[in-house]
């Protein structure tokens, strides 16, 4: 009976050895974030799948943001629609790297990007300084199957303030695979996207 016993108590105990194990690479990737250590964050980071996600978030909002404008033709549409790609392609470039990935994760805005921060947004970055603050990740923590896990900066705060990351199990090593940018940033870009799109429609307009 005992021995029956052991058996899922050994499968719950390495399920939860298992799901605790990302937290040593948030941990690791916390620390790196916060002595701004480019090198190591570069080593653990997708850039490419990391890229294409960014590129299909701020597009999404861009659309969003035109499918809410009344004032924009069904004609034009579509063109702005594929500039709205260009520009994105563009600024995700801009975005995916190590110094800005750190950027974003410190206090969930680039800073170094021409992008205003609303005054009621208070987010906040990747700080783990104690125990109690991994146990609040963990508790926050989505896995995602076998290889990935969400987890939500910061762990207690709003959804339209949170950057959620995903983590992804390759081999052996934890690494960051995604970046959904918190609904506030999104918000903003798109604004900032939307001018540049305006702009190009009324340059086009005067051409005519």
């Amino acid at each position: 009976m005992k021995r029956w016993l052991a058996i899922p108590l050994a499968i719950a105990l390495a399920w939860l050895l298992f799901t605790l194990s990302p937290l040593w690479a948030l941990y690791r990737f916390a620390d790196a974030v916060h002595r701004r250590d480019a090198a190591y964050v570069e080593a653990h980071v997708n850039l490419r799948t990391l890229r294409i996600s960014l590129v299909r978030q701020i597009v999404g909002a861009v659309r969003a943001a035109l499918d809410a404008d009344p004032e924009i033709e069904n004609k034009d549409r579509q063109r702005l629609n594929d500039l709205a790609y260009g520009l994105a392609l563009a600024l995700a470039e801009t975005l995916v790297t190590p110094d800005t990935v750190i950027d974003i994760l410190d206090d969930g805005w680039p800073e170094k990007l021409d992008i205003k921060r609303p005054a009621n947004a208070h987010p906040t970055g990747l700080r783990i300084r104690d125990a109690g603050r991994l146990i609040a990740y963990y508790a926050a923590a989505e896995m995602r199957g076998f290889r990935a896990v969400v987890i939500p900066i910061p762990p207690e705060g709003s959804r339209a303030e949170q950057t959620r990351i995903r983590l992804r199990l390759r081999g052996l090593t934890w690494r960051l695979a995604d970046i959904e940018l918190a609904n506030a940033l999104q918000e903003q870009i798109a604004v900032k996207l939307s001018h540049a799109l305006a702009k190009a429609r009324i340059s086009t307009g005067g051409e005519k």
